[in-house]
């Protein structure tokens, strides 16, 4: 029950009270018991006296009130409310808006929008959770790449200084990244490029690097970038191992979500999580934080586990 904030006494209270009242106190006495006003006393009592059989028996008498007037003879129309609300539906626009298109003041089409849950524009509603996950390691691998500027220097974030940050681009570090799909073991390295080249040598290496570990690659899901649709050494190479290209639908980074859900792991742990005195820095700084997920960080979706702990449970 929603009670008013001044309200001294509580829905148990109030029916305490004109039990008193009904046992022979006065209303003087009841009020002087209960500490509250005689007025008060006189509010709740009257009301008691008032109600029905069942709403004594639900206690609904004794409930706060709705403190909107029985009558409005100033607030508009029906119809000219209906003018206000049907321009927000078609157009989406602010209250201000609202009023320069009606030809009402903004605070009267304000109220207008709350009275009829209008103030704000309606949500659209989220697609459902749509988790999988492929029964051994290997079965599919999901790959992206990621972008880190490079700097000589740490910068305001690091120092708060502004006035001292060097602006001088210094160029882009490119971390290609690839997560296995079952145990969420990962393959980083920082590159110069995401051309087609450098992504096909990448992934060379990341599949010699699963292949250590007894991982069979069957099945490997990127975007639709040109490195990895038109490249053609990307393609020959995943011909050459008998692995399956899946692509992500356009504009859909959810469908590959364990590479990008990595990306801003990594983010947060390796790039931005330490102070470093320059891009060198924090390259060399990547191998040691990749050995430490796969190896000793907990994975909440493994059950606090580290990814190598699926890795030895191999199927077939």
């Amino acid at each position: 029950m929603q009670l008013h904030r001044n309200a001294k006494l509580g829905l148990a209270g109030r029916h305490a009270l004109v039990c008193a009242i009904e046992d022979g106190l006065s209303l003087k006495e009841a009020a002087a018991s209960f500490s509250v006003s005689p007025a008060t006393a006189h509010r709740w009592w009257h009301r008691w006296r008032e109600a029905g059989a069942e709403a004594r028996r639900t206690l609904s008498c004794l409930r706060d009130r709705p403190s909107r007037p029985h009558r409005s003879p100033r607030q508009l129309a029906p119809e000219l409310e209906e003018a206000i609300c049907a321009c927000r539906r078609q157009t989406g626009w602010g209250p201000r808006l609202v009023a320069g298109a009606t030809g009402f003041h903004h605070s009267t089409v304000w109220k207008v929008l709350r009275r009829f849950g209008l103030s704000r524009p309606v949500r659209a509603k989220r697609e459902p959770a749509n988790s999988y996950e492929w029964p051994c390691p290997g079965d599919l691998l999901h790959m992206d790449v990621s972008e880190y500027v490079r700097f000589k220097r740490p910068g305001h974030r690091v120092t708060g200084d502004r006035r001292s940050q060097d602006h001088t681009p210094d160029g882009v570090d490119y971390v290609h990244a690839i997560v296995d799909d079952h145990s969420r073991l990962a393959y980083a390295e920082i590159l110069g490029d995401a051309r087609a080249e450098t992504a096909t040598g990448f992934l060379g290496r990341a599949l010699a690097f699963y292949a250590q570990h007894g991982i069979v690659v069957r099945r490997l899901m990127t975007d639709n970038a040109w490195a990895y649709t038109k490249g053609r050494a990307f393609r020959e190479l995943l011909v050459r191992h008998g692995i399956r290209h899946l692509r992500t639908k356009p504009y859909r980074p959810r469908t590959n979500g364990k590479v990008e859900r990595f990306h801003q792991t990594m983010a947060r742990e390796w790039a931005y999580g330490l102070v470093y005195r320059s891009h060198r820095e924090r390259a060399r700084a990547l191998p040691h934080w990749l050995d430490h997920y796969n190896r000793g960080r907990p994975h909440s979706s493994l059950g606090d586990q580290p990814p190598i702990s699926r890795v030895h449970n191999v199927c077939r």
